[in-house]
């Protein structure tokens, strides 16, 4: 490992990464008197996607301690809708209908001023966090204390012997790139263009504060509304929507908006706010979270298309669960190995939980029982506490699940049988 130019400097935990992840675990070991130094690559406030929180947020975020903070930013959120070109028109989702919610809220918040709130909070806790420090080498070995170096913007090499690390590094995937093999969903593998825009068509007043999908061929359109008339709005779409398109990748926004006229009609008066920005490889998950000395939060471990906005829930929920490894690595590595592959095993589970939904947006059969759904055993209800955040297998609400799949499952039967008839 190259040197650096000080005195390594020690921790009992190394955070890699300032987002809501990284943040949020540094908070929760710091004010239970664990020593954390959290490295941050670009100063605050910076861009980010990832505009929309779930009610299931607001437990978290008043735990923390910021949730006052984040209200005085946010725009009040009482439920997502999902508009459909396709004749099945528009259907709006209120949280307060999920079962037995415990918020029936959430905001719509611009990521540079949601994350530097979170950020700051955490240096008001007690955790050295540091801006304008890239992470370039790590090193973990079982003898010897581990070795983190980082180069700030000058160019200068910064050395850290945490006794643990927690990579919050986002889609960068610090660990995950060199330690582990990280897949890409064969089963959603998606791309996104997306940019900020003035003026565009609000909803009617009870509904203005709602996230508005629109389904689409080849993939859908979100629009997130924010505070001084602001819209967030982008496009993900699927392999073929990007295969088939030639030219530039910002040009096939523009196309998918001229295809869809519900989206077309709502940007038609809107002034565009900066480049049009793409990313690709929207959805992927490490072979494992953990390794001897380290786990992996947030981004950093997986990522799913974020048709529910379950991003920053789960980036917030996997930090909770980094912070119980962290700790327990701390009084033995057995403890904290026992802990990793528990809270592992949690993260992938709550991932299954809402992965088969997205899956299965485009799919002709589920989209249509998706936007006319009975409410029978309270299926409607339930698919609304997923749409909150609510994936952690309360029987309550995965009961009535089980039952929507497998009317789905009557519905592809039977569409596949007609098809195959036809």
């Amino acid at each position: 490992m190259s040197g650096s130019d000080m005195t390594a400097r020690e921790c009992d935990v190394l955070v890699i990464g300032g987002g809501p992840a990284g943040s949020t675990a540094a908070t929760l070991l710091a004010r239970q008197g664990v020593s954390v130094i959290m490295l941050e690559k670009d100063p605050h406030p910076r861009f980010h996607i990832g505009e929309s929180l779930l009610p299931c947020n607001m437990e978290l975020l008043r735990d923390i301690g910021v949730l006052d903070k984040v209200r005085e930013i946010g725009v009040f959120k009482p439920g997502a809708e999902f508009v459909s070109d396709r004749g099945e028109g528009r259907l709006a989702f209120p949280f307060s209908h999920a079962i037995r919610p415990k918020d029936t809220h959430a905001y719509q918040v611009r990521r540079s001023e949601f994350d530097e709130i979170l950020f700051r909070n955490a240096q008001a806790h007690g955790v050295e966090a540091l801006e304008g420090l890239r992470v370039a080498e790590a090193r973990f070995t079982p003898r010897q204390p581990t070795q983190v170096v980082a180069q700030d913007e000058a160019g200068q090499t910064h050395t850290f012997t945490p006794r643990f690390v927690l990579d919050a590094s986002g889609r960068d995937g610090f660990l995950a790139r060199r330690l582990h093999t990280r897949h890409a969903d064969k089963n959603n593998s998606t791309a996104a263009i997306f940019a900020h825009f003035r003026n565009v068509e609000r909803r009617e007043a009870d509904m203005e504060g709602y996230i508005s999908i629109h389904l689409v061929d080849d993939g859908w359109f979100w629009m997130i509304p924010l505070r001084d008339n602001i819209m967030s709005v982008g496009f993900v779409g699927d392999k073929n929507a990007f295969s088939s398109h030639t030219g530039p990748k910002t040009d096939l926004f523009w196309k998918k908006v001229a295809e869809s006229p519900s989206v077309s009609q709502r940007l038609a008066p809107a002034e565009q706010l900066g480049e049009l920005t793409t990313t690709g490889n929207y959805s992927y998950c490490a072979d494992k979270t953990w390794g001897e000395g380290y786990y992996m939060i947030g981004d950093a471990f997986a990522f799913l298309d974020p048709v529910f906005s379950s991003g920053v829930l789960l980036a917030m929920k996997s930090a909770y669960r980094g912070a119980r490894v962290a700790r327990a690595w701390l009084r033995s590595p057995a403890q904290g190995r026992k802990a990793a592959r528990h809270e592992e095993n949690c993260t992938r589970q709550e991932m299954r939980r809402v992965a088969w939904l997205i899956y299965g947006i485009n799919d002709p059969v589920q989209r249509e029982l998706f936007l006319n759904p009975r409410n029978i055993l309270r299926m409607r209800d339930a698919i609304i506490s997923l749409l909150a955040g609510d994936f952690v297998g309360r029987w309550r609400v995965q009961a009535p699940l089980l039952a929507f799949r497998s009317v789905l499952a009557a519905m592809r039967w039977k569409w596949a049988k007609k098809r195959a008839a036809n």
